[in-house]
């Protein structure tokens, strides 16, 4: 019996990738494994998420992904937490509406999470968001009922936490579970964002899931996301949805277009204008992408 016959693969889970060591958990427990030398000349990169074969320290085989995101490099996602601070910083909607679509895009689940409302109201950003079908939770640190919500979404999810850099995502992760200590950055008065606390993707196992908590918007380059298609871009925007195929074209792009189903209804007020505003930003993007972009 040769070698390659008493080889024992096993399968696992990536949890962090680090200096070219990815953690990877199974059964038997936690493996440090190096990456097949053969992925980098076929351009494949192991993310935090995947599932993978390995033996005798090294990763043989990635399996097919649900979906995945590209920085910070995570895999399988159920859902996104996107918290958003009501003040300090104040919510940048454009930058927001590019995120949440992106999600939609790779059907990753969409929830809000709002921060320090003690500094400003949320009734704009649920008014704002309230026909785009995403759960939205405000939290109040006072009251541990609100974190529980937050937690109860978590149980047996693959959960990534982001949003704009200070906005309060690693004090949120301490409040569910203080045993993570994840380092929390000062916000700095004068530029009105925080340091970047957090540099790397690593999941960390709770409540019978995973959670990794990301750097902040202001890292990200929303393109290397996902280059959504114009043509695809409405279904991306939950609340166009019971106007788009009342339009009187059915290429209708809901920008400028007589008998717009879309329009009529961002008129009769029953769609946001900000989130209009925005669509029509990423669609003129989409418009302007050049084929080999795509």
């Amino acid at each position: 019996m040769n070698q390659a016959d008493t080889k024992k693969v096993q399968h696992g889970r990536i949890l962090s990738c680090i200096g070219g060591l990815y953690t990877v958990e199974s059964s038997d427990g936690i493996s440090v494994c190096k990456a097949r030398g053969v992925f980098r000349k076929q351009g494949i990169t192991p993310y935090a998420g995947d599932m993978v074969s390995f033996s005798d320290g090294v990763i043989e085989e990635i399996l097919p992904r649900k979906n995945s995101i590209i920085r910070p490099p995570l895999a399988n996602l159920d859902q996104i937490i996107f918290v958003v601070s009501m003040s300090k910083p104040v919510p940048n909607y454009q930058l927001l509406d590019k995120f949440l679509a992106v999600a939609r895009f790779k059907d990753i689940k969409p929830v809000m999470v709002l921060t320090k409302l003690d500094l400003a109201s949320d009734e704009q950003i649920r008014r704002v968001y309230s026909g785009a079908d995403i759960p939205i939770i405000s939290v109040d640190y006072e009251k541990p009922d609100t974190i529980e919500q937050v937690a109860l979404l978590l149980k047996g999810k693959i959960s990534a936490f982001t949003g704009n850099t200070g906005v309060g995502k690693s004090t949120l992760l301490n409040h569910i579970a203080p045993e993570l200590q994840i380092s929390v950055g000062e916000v700095s008065e004068k530029l009105g964002r925080g340091r970047h606390t957090t540099r790397t993707a690593v999941l960390y196992p709770l409540l019978g899931g995973y959670i990794a908590d990301t750097p902040g918007f202001s890292t990200f380059e929303t393109e290397q996301y996902a280059a959504i298609k114009k043509e695809e871009l409405a279904a991306c925007f939950p609340e166009f949805e019971p106007y788009v195929g009342e339009c009187l074209f059915s290429d209708c792009a809901h920008i400028c277009e007589k008998g717009c189903s879309v329009l009529k209804a961002l008129d009769d007020g029953m769609i946001e204008k900000s989130r209009h505003e925005s669509y029509k930003v990423m669609y003129e993007e989409a418009k302007q992408r050049k084929e080999w972009e795509k």
